[in-house]
């Protein structure tokens, strides 16, 4: 008999409220935060900027729909001990699961030379100079850092960057919203129908994000490795009651906290920019004047910080997340604890996705459109690898008794069938 996952099994485990709060902010959190990578805030500025307040009701759909697929990739690899690749190549065809994992290794790629590209061009708002140079920098960094320092040491701080997108709600509190006209445009009409729905997959790929599946479901993998206490849930029933609370507040935390910032981002940009007749952001420095009314002549350094912070947060997991799904896919050690020596493919495999973003950062495209493109791209990509995931967790031979039923299933073929509906939208 399969057992409903959305609801805590064991009710002799110790209440999940009782336990240090900030201790049950892991993966989720990490994803969340990494959700607003310089794509999001790049395809935010751009939604609000062309269209208004004719996209904000995207944050709303969105936010149970990244909710539910996130947890399905949690408990995917927090039941079985094994990443999304690693379960895939289990159960499906092998021309399948190549497939699969190379569509998300293109999109990673994309979104790597996207963010490393808005990087140099932020950093060029503050201290003037080529763009190449400091992306090119950034991308060292990144890969210095995730293989000499483990990732969980430094990603506190970077948490701690993001915290500057916060910039957009304050903008919001010192300017006049008209809040009947936000109320009006959530249900958008007399726009072109084409533009509009690009825009619309481009919002639904940077806020629901196939490499942010592949992370989480690695991660929650990888934790029990590291910690002795805890087993695949398959091995350890036990410990499914407290495993499932802590998925879901960590989970809930992490893509409230995306949706927040990426509903303000948009709400200050459609009423700072698109309000004076700005609807299109070429450049990093239309991006930073959305947040003019608030910080003035410091704008630009509040936007370099946010596209900074995040762009550290998210090159790791853009990076880290293809190399768990190669990995995996091939069946070689993978995992951000293990030293570099230990999984030699698995830090190859980082540093050949940073270095191959890094390379196709230096053309002069258009960073911001870039970031845009990526976001599409994400959208697209996303319904095979959304089908591929609900597939493994509801299937008991990968699940046992906790594959995936009730509410969570629902949530999870809900999420699929809405981006597979505006990318034909979009398409046909």
């Amino acid at each position: 008999m399969p057992i409903d996952t959305a609801t805590p099994m064991d009710a002799g485990t110790i209440p999940p409220a009782k336990q240090n709060w900030l201790r049950r902010l892991g993966a989720g959190l990490i994803a969340g935060a990494a959700d607003d990578d310089p794509s999001g805030i790049a395809t935010y500025s751009q939604a609000g900027a062309q269209f208004g307040y004719a996209t904000l009701w995207t944050m709303l759909f969105t936010l149970p729909l990244m909710i539910g697929i996130q947890t399905v990739s949690a408990h995917v690899g927090r039941v079985t001990g094994r990443g999304l690749a690693a379960n895939m190549r289990r159960h499906f065809p092998r021309p399948a699961l190549l497939l699969l994992v190379s569509l998300l290794l293109v999109a990673n790629v994309v979104n790597l030379a996207a963010d490393i590209g808005a990087m140099g061009a932020a950093m060029r708002l503050l201290l003037g100079g080529p763009p190449v140079l400091y992306a090119l920098a950034f991308a060292s960094l990144s890969l210095l850092l995730e293989v000499v320092i483990p990732f969980p040491r430094y990603a506190p701080l970077l948490k701690v960057m993001t915290l500057s997108l916060f910039a957009y709600v304050a903008t919001v509190c010192v300017i006049d919203v008209p809040w009947r006209e936000v109320w009006r445009s959530l249900v958008p009409h007399g726009l072109p129908w084409h533009d509009y729905m690009v825009t619309v997959v481009a919002v639904f790929g940077t806020t629901i994000s196939p490499y942010l599946f592949f992370w989480q479901a690695s991660e929650e993998a990888e934790e029990e490795e590291v910690d002795a206490a805890q087993s695949p849930l398959i091995a350890a029933p036990e410990q499914a009651g407290e495993a499932f609370a802590r998925i879901r507040f960590d989970t809930d935390v992490g893509m409230f906290y995306a949706a927040v910032v990426a509903f303000f981002i948009t709400l200050t940009a459609a009423a700072v920019l698109h309000a004076h007749g700005v609807t299109r952001i070429e450049t990093a420095a239309d991006a930073a004047s959305a947040l003019q009314p608030l910080a003035g002549p410091f704008a630009a350094t509040l936007f370099a910080i946010g596209i900074v912070g995040t762009g550290l947060l998210a090159v790791p997991v853009l990076a880290g997340s293809a190399a768990y799904a190669v990995a995996e896919a091939f069946d070689v050690k993978a995992g951000l604890g293990n030293k570099p020596g230990d999984a030699r493919v698995f830090y190859l495999i980082i540093a050949g996705a940073t270095v191959l973003g890094a390379i196709l950062s230096v053309p002069r495209i258009d960073p911001i459109r870039m970031l845009f493109w990526a976001a599409v791209v994400n959208g697209v990509i996303s319904v095979p690898l959304m089908t591929g995931i609900m597939l493994i967790a509801t299937r008991e031979t990968a699940m046992g008794a906790f594959r995936v039923t009730g509410a969570l299933r629902w949530l999870g073929w809900l999420a699929t069938l809405a981006m597979a509906a505006v990318v034909a939208a979009m398409l046909f």
